[in-house]
């Protein structure tokens, strides 16, 4: 498995995490779970749309694909679930995402070029 995946199925366990808490949702391993699948499957979805793209995961513009195809699938399948979507959810899950995936492949390339 690729590493950029590991980071990015990291960061919506981040996500998840300081989501959860925030809203005093809880932090037991079930409710985590149930908050962190359908975007976990989102995040694998990204990925296999990087595949067939034949992008290697590393750039910005993956980061871009992976939180829109994260974001899109995840909240469809929170639908699906019977839990809760609302624009405000949406709009925050792609800042953070974005903010997370960007971030870590920002600092990807600067150690790479040194």
């Amino acid at each position: 498995m690729k590493r950029g995946l590991w980071w990015d199925l990291m960061g919506v366990l981040v996500f998840v995490v300081i989501g959860r808490h925030s809203h005093h949702h809880g932090e037991t391993l079930g409710g985590i779970l149930s908050t962190w699948w359908p975007f976990a499957v989102g995040v694998l979805g990204a990925w296999t749309v990087l595949g067939l793209l034949h992008r290697t995961g590393m750039s910005l513009k993956d980061g871009a694909i992976v939180v829109v195809v994260t974001v899109a699938l995840g909240m469809v399948l929170r639908v699906l679930a019977g839990q809760g979507t609302a624009p405000a959810f949406i709009g925050v899950a792609c800042a953070f995402l974005y903010l997370f995936f960007g971030g870590w492949r920002l600092v990807s390339q600067r150690i790479a070029k040194r």
